[in-house]
């Protein structure tokens, strides 16, 4: 791997550049060594819906957003009087799950990239849970069979495209999350086959052992892929000089790439969630929260996921995860689909029109239910509906949505870490809202912090980049930064209230179950 000796830097020159691959957008923003954007560029990809439930991407027009990107946020670094040159490295974070196969010898894309939100493989999915040892497999990896992990993407493509099957069977098929796709492009692709990722990625697949960072035999023999025949990606840090080579085009060509990890990793390091016992939620298209539980791996017994927080040094963090699959996306369905708001941000002038959800219970299960119930013949379900109902009752119910899950994981990671909770650091678009985030406090009832600046996720990319080259060499350098004008958010309500409306919920999410 080289020299892993970090280079100091002088504080006027330390520049870090973070691509944020995100599932509706590309981002690069470059930060300052106070953790502060200077510049950004932002640009939305298509979205494909081939079929009810299926969700594609077109690799090549993500990695054309990310060179894109690159050069409208140089261009306005440099007309603030800053040099490309003073840009130290770059890191990514992108969407985890999202699957990507390619030709190893050409580099081109076999198929569409099929998104983590994707439903399709719900009945692959059936017939694994009948196999010998599907019991045993989160133990071994940390997640449970379901629609979300890579792998049951990867089988589909490999049983449903001709294509994909054949460089299957001449042992050319390149398989890797959307990092991996990212880190080979960028470095040109088949010429210097740079094909790696990072462990907080690799631990969606269900190839790796959570516990040695490994692909594991086991796993791989339960799902019957061959290792000669499937090019997979060396793991390697999240924080590392060498391994992930350097842009190869471009405004920053020659500038190495030194981070890489997985979105909701990179916005627990971006939420300064170093110690065991802190945990941020992360309020995108899908909702994240994250619990550090320390050294060790901590497989829950409670429906939620055990992943890689990072690793900046060889000694990872592990973190307890509850994944929600829908929370900004259903404000675009009322937006899209709808037509109840003209923009997202409309949403709480929407549900402030109204005191309260007027009985409706919206379940937003659009993709199955994720953690901790795990439901996937849900489907989105209202309840509660009456001739009383206004679009402002259906606005907060969809709101209420997300918070309610969000309760319902942390009950269960309080019952998986035998710890409570005492507050937690919100991020995402989501978090704009004040009326979501006082719903969120009232449900949880503990304090939600809402940092000022809410680009936590590119952030954390930039952390585990700048880490690697010395612009920061300890994390006592980071404990203020992105701490001005937090926001606080306390608990409204009372216990008896609290319960009587998460029960409500709970038995709108027993009644929502198969559809499917």
């Amino acid at each position: 791997m080289g020299d892993s000796t970090p280079k100091k830097l002088t504080v006027q020159e330390s520049f870090v550049g973070s691509i944020d691959q995100g599932t509706t957008s590309t981002r690069f923003l470059i930060f300052n060594k106070e953790g502060e954007p200077v510049a950004s560029h932002q640009i939305e990809f298509g979205q494909f819906y081939p079929n009810p439930g299926w969700h594609e991407h077109d690799p090549v027009e993500i990695i054309k957003s990310i060179e894109s990107c690159i050069e409208g946020a140089v261009e306005a670094f440099e007309i603030q009087g800053h040099s490309a040159k003073a840009i130290k490295a770059v890191g990514i974070t992108s969407q985890r799950e999202t699957t990507v196969v390619w030709d190893a010898d050409t580099g081109e894309p076999l198929h569409n990239a099929i998104v983590w939100t994707d439903t399709r493989t719900q009945a692959l999915v059936r017939r694994l849970k009948t196999r010998l040892g599907a019991d045993k497999l989160q133990d071994l990896c940390g997640l449970p069979l379901s629609t979300y992990p890579s792998v049951a993407k990867l089988l589909w493509l490999i049983e449903n495209v001709p294509k994909v099957s054949e460089a299957y069977e001449r042992g050319k098929l390149s398989f890797g999350t959307i990092d991996a796709w990212v880190v080979y492009n960028l470095n040109g692709g088949p010429k210097k086959n740079v094909f790696v990722t990072d462990s907080t990625n690799a631990s969606r697949t269900m190839f790796m052992n959570i516990h040695t960072l490994q692909y594991d035999e086991q796993l791989l023999d339960f799902f019957r892929i061959d290792r000669k025949k499937l090019q997979l990606p060396e793991i390697t840090r999240s924080s590392h000089p060498t391994a992930y080579g350097t842009l190869t085009t471009g405004v920053l060509s020659g500038v190495p790439i030194t981070g890489c990890l997985g979105d909701q990793s990179a916005a627990l390091v971006g939420q300064k969630g170093f110690s065991p016992g802190r945990a941020k939620n992360t309020y995108g298209t899908g909702c994240f929260l994250l619990y550090h539980v320390g050294d060790k791996p901590v497989i829950s017994k409670h429906g939620l996921l055990t992943t890689v927080a990072y690793d900046f040094d060889g000694t990872p963090q592990y973190a307890l995860e509850g994944s929600i699959a829908v929370a900004g996306s259903s404000v675009k369905f009322l937006q899209n689909n709808l037509n109840f708001i003209e923009s997202s941000k409309e949403i709480s002038q929407l549900a402030e029109t109204v005191p309260d959800s007027g009985g409706c219970v919206f379940v937003t299960a659009f993709s199955g239910l994720f953690a901790p119930y795990w439901i996937d013949d849900a489907l989105g379900t209202i309840f509660g509906i009456t001739h009383y109902t206004q679009k402002g009752h259906i606005a907060r119910a969809t709101l209420e949505a997300t918070c309610f899950q969000t309760k319902a994981i942390l009950d269960s990671m309080q019952k998986d870490s035998g710890k409570a909770l005492a507050e937690l650091a919100v991020d995402g678009g989501m978090t704009n809202s004040d009326l979501c985030m006082q719903t969120q406090a009232d449900l949880i009832g503990i304090p939600v912090e809402r940092p000022r600046m809410l680009e936590t996720t590119a952030l954390g990319a930039a952390i585990a980049a700048g880490f690697a080259v010395g612009v920061w060499e300890s994390f006592d350098e980071l404990k203020n930064i992105n701490t001005a004008d937090m926001t606080t958010f306390v608990p409204k309500i009372d216990a008896a209230e609290r319960d009587q409306r998460f029960g409500k919920w709970e038995k709108a999410v027993q009644m929502c179950k198969g559809w499917v």
